[in-house]
């Protein structure tokens, strides 16, 4: 726009001084014509004749005794003289030259002329330069459009093909974030976007590299303490005292509930499952029923509120496991499971969970996603579980564009609030 506008400024100065040049040519040749008019006419017939001459914007003539320019007035600026031709004014053939001229200013910006006639009379001129109209034409408005039009389509044009490859890594970018084994980036295009291709397809390959490794750790140090748990379960079946046997047996039942919860979250077995259109609403309904036949005595407290069918793109397995680990979550601590499901207008869909249990510290709300974070102070698997469930919904959620926060609820109670986009 800046370029656009600083090309219609130069045309209208341009345009101006063309004007200003077509204009006093008409106006000095008019001044002449006028002049001969007055020389040629007859006496008696002369005042007449002037006054039918068809004259310009800011060019008047008249007929006095006396002339309109003192004696002795400075001289209007050389440049108006030339502009005006007047420097021409004695020029010609001798009976057609005035026997005196009188030039001098006349504000603003213009000249009087007066030139006396053979018989005495004065001739007196007076010339102003009409104000300029640079954008005074029939296809102005037509040309402006066109150009505005023309310039707007370059330049989207141009930023649109600029963007394309910030678009593109945007959009791996976000694959990566929702699948770590996302296809690689198409690596051709201007060397700059090749060399930032490549960057991005290197890193997402140490990303992988690291994630396997990491895996592949956590499966090799869970195989490894199985043996020694293995182990200890068989020693602890020989021994006499049954209250201690039980209490070591409950221990090591923990400890491979623990590691099997570890293994699974490093691993996310459900990362590697395919999206599908999926029914959000049938899901929440089913999660409902069966949280409700696990905890019979809950069974009132577990509801479902939301639309018939609500269908989202989404890993069925992960997503079931998601809405599972939170309804549990409610009816464990809260004792209550009521599930609300809607889709807002700018499509995200929102999933909250109520419960009626005690709630959660306020600057604890964001640390219970850590792993093995648990509020609960007993090790008991039972009340406690691993600390690794919120964590778990909360990678699952995120994998798919989403997000889910806690919030305490004004009334007692505490609300998880999941969404998704649509």
């Amino acid at each position: 726009m800046l370029v656009q506008a600083a090309g219609l400024t130069i045309h209208a100065l341009d345009r101006v001084d063309l004007q200003r040049f077509i204009q006093a040519r008409e106006i000095a040749g008019r001044a002449f014509g006028a002049w001969r008019t007055a020389v040629l006419a007859p006496s008696d017939r002369r005042e007449q004749m002037l006054s039918d001459l068809d004259l310009p914007e800011g060019l008047s003539v008249e007929l006095e005794d006396h002339p309109a320019v003192r004696s002795g007035a400075p001289p209007p600026p050389p440049d108006v003289v030339r502009l005006f031709r007047l420097d021409l004014l004695n020029s010609g053939p001798q009976r057609l030259r005035p026997r005196e001229v009188r030039l001098g200013p006349d504000l603003p910006g213009g000249v009087r002329v007066a030139m006396r006639l053979p018989d005495g009379q004065w001739l007196n001129i007076r010339i102003r330069m009409p104000p300029p109209r640079p954008w005074h034409s029939t296809t102005f408005l037509a040309a402006f459009v066109l150009m505005t039009v023309a310039a707007m389509l370059l330049i989207l044009g141009a930023v649109a093909r600029l963007m394309r490859p910030v678009r593109l890594l945007a959009a791996a970018a976000d694959r990566l974030g929702r699948d770590v084994n996302a296809p690689p980036m198409d690596e051709t295009g201007p060397s700059e976007v090749a060399t930032a291709a490549r960057a991005f397809n290197l890193m997402a390959e140490r990303i992988r590299r690291f994630v396997a490794d990491r895996t592949q750790m956590l499966a090799a140090i869970g195989h490894d303490l199985r043996t020694p748990i293995t182990r200890l379960r068989l020693r602890a079946e020989f021994m006499d005292d049954d209250e201690q046997r039980r209490k070591m047996l409950s221990d090591l039942d923990e400890m491979e509930q623990m590691i099997a919860a570890t293994l699974a979250f490093a691993r996310d077995d459900a990362a590697a499952e395919p999206a599908s259109p999926l029914d959000l609403a049938a899901l929440c309904r089913t999660v409902a029923d069966e949280a409700a036949d696990a905890a019979p005595e809950c069974a009132e407290a577990v509801c479902y509120d939301g639309p018939e069918r609500l269908t989202v793109r989404a890993r069925p397995v992960a997503m079931k496991r998601a809405v599972a680990n939170l309804v549990t979550n409610a009816l464990k601590y809260g004792g209550a499971a009521r599930i609300h499901l809607s889709r807002a207008e700018n499509g995200l869909v929102r999933l909250v969970i109520e419960d009626d249990g005690p709630g959660i510290p306020e600057s604890e709300l964001e640390a219970v996603f850590a792993p093995f974070r648990r509020l609960e102070g007993s090790r008991n698997r039972e009340t406690g579980g691993t600390g690794l469930g919120l964590t778990i919904t909360r990678n699952i959620l995120r994998a798919h564009g989403g997000d889910v926060v806690l919030r305490n609820r004004a009334g007692g109670g505490l609300s998880a609030i999941a969404t998704l986009p649509g």
